[in-house]
């Protein structure tokens, strides 16, 4: 039996208040070739033994086949995860629960997104860290919305270093508020240029991602004097956390809001998602924090409990002294990622950053000794920007065939810089990967 659960006259009544003649105009946005219009290539019915056997044998069809080597980073990066953080987090007890109304019955869940939170901190520098966020877009944006509120500013500036994706989600954000926003060039070595931030007034924020998207460390202790002249907060963006297991965190660069995405903390990729928003911030920021909030206190007997400390959400104070509509956090995303902090250690987190950067410089060093254009001068952590011949675009897609993935083109966020690709590596891109990319992108 089909679960069904609206009626025909349901279903007309909908489609009248959406001025839709049909089910199918509701997804009229969807573009054509990415929606299915027939049915389900489905075989026959099979007992439960029989699937067992089926999903086995493609199983092993799937292990057998050559895995894709990938230079892919861009927000997106490949780890190896700790079998402790897959097998704990896969525990009934983490993978059910839901969210922690009740304190009296959710001490476990509310103590995990405490430590995640303490994890976050000091993984970030700053004093206080939510619960978390959808993901590293919605991180940011709401990271502007909180500078807005605090500084009562009308306009922000943005680096057009920010993952692009960032950027335009940010822009959705805004666009309805009225307020503006400016975005800040790059120089030659590949960083932000902040000359122009001198002649902005009545500037709410100023937001850097370091490493940025080319993959470039940018100079935040600058940057945030710099803003903290013209009056406005400075929020550090961030779509690769391990890198401060090497760098220095954003608190001990000025930051006064610290937000990114946190796919790289034990989270697979997953063919897109989930995704982790992670959002930390100086304590005198903290009543004006989206999201949730929880703190350790004492019951009338003295013993240690956890709480929801701070919800300031539509549903738990007045809508006009809301500070976000998110109306929940990624608890076992969240999860994940203190199971990775805490298994890695402030040890692992830096022998593992200094891996992924020393993988990267020798991508970089052989790419320059086979003759490639490295095209940005300034220091990166494990990705970087080459530009190849104009012929190249053609080579990509025989690579692709190769089951070698020649990193991202970035012609279509920088027009530019044609033939410019972002390559990335990480702790699982092995010695002999990168020398078979090299050969095979050499003329």
């Amino acid at each position: 039996m089909r679960y069904l659960p609206h009626t025909e006259d349901d279903i007309a009544t909908m489609l009248t208040s959406s001025k839709a003649d049909s089910l199918d105009d509701l997804f009229m946005t969807i573009p054509g070739d990415c929606r299915r219009t027939g049915d389900l290539e489905l075989p026959e019915p099979l007992t439960e033994w029989e699937l067992i056997d089926r999903i086995d044998s493609l199983s092993r069809d799937v292990a057998s086949s050559r895995e894709y080597t990938t230079f892919l980073g861009a927000g997106s990066y490949e780890h190896f995860i700790p079998q402790s953080v897959s097998h704990l987090l896969s525990r009934s007890e983490f993978v059910t629960s839901y969210t922690p109304y009740q304190p009296e019955i959710s001490q476990g869940t509310l103590q995990a997104i405490y430590e995640y939170q303490t994890l976050t901190a000091r993984l970030l520098g700053m004093e206080v860290a939510n619960a978390s966020l959808y993901d590293g877009a919605s991180a940011l944006a709401e990271a502007l919305l909180m500078a807005l509120r605090v500084t009562k500013g009308t306009r922000v500036a943005l680096s057009r270093l920010i993952h692009p994706l960032y950027r335009q989600v940010v822009a959705t954000y805004l666009q309805p508020t009225g307020y503006e926003i400016v975005e800040l060039p790059y120089g030659t070595d590949g960083t932000t240029d902040l000359s122009s931030l001198d002649t902005m007034d009545d500037l709410a924020a100023v937001a850097i991602q370091s490493p940025n998207f080319f993959g470039s460390i940018e100079d935040l202790k600058t940057a945030a004097d710099k803003t903290r002249d013209r009056g406005a907060l400075f929020i550090t963006a961030f779509t690769e956390p391990l890198a401060f297991g090497l760098l220095k965190n954003p608190g001990a660069l000025g930051a006064d809001i610290a937000c990114g995405e946190g796919q790289s903390l034990g989270i697979p990729r997953c063919f897109g998602g989930p995704a982790l928003g992670m959002l930390a911030c100086k304590s005198k920021y903290v009543r004006t924090m989206p999201g949730r909030l929880v703190g350790k206190t004492e019951d009338v007997e003295g013993k240690r409990g956890f709480v929801l400390t701070l919800a300031t959400r539509e549903q738990h104070i007045r809508r006009e002294k809301a500070t976000s509509n998110i109306c929940t956090n990624n608890s076992l995303c969240a999860l994940a990622a203190a199971m990775y902090m805490a298994s890695l250690g402030a040890t692992g987190m830096r022998e593992l950053a200094q891996i992924n950067h020393d993988r990267s410089e020798y991508l970089k060093g052989e790419l320059v000794t086979a003759g490639q254009d490295v095209a940005f001068s300034g220091p990166t952590f494990n990705e970087f920007v080459v530009r190849f011949t104009p012929d190249f675009s053609s080579r990509y897609d025989e690579l692709i065939e190769q089951k070698i993935i020649a990193g991202l083109p970035i012609e279509r966020w920088y027009p530019e810089l044609p033939h410019h690709y972002l390559l990335c590596c990480t702790e699982t891109t092995g010695k002999k990967d990168i020398d078979r990319f090299v050969q095979e992108v050499t003329p």
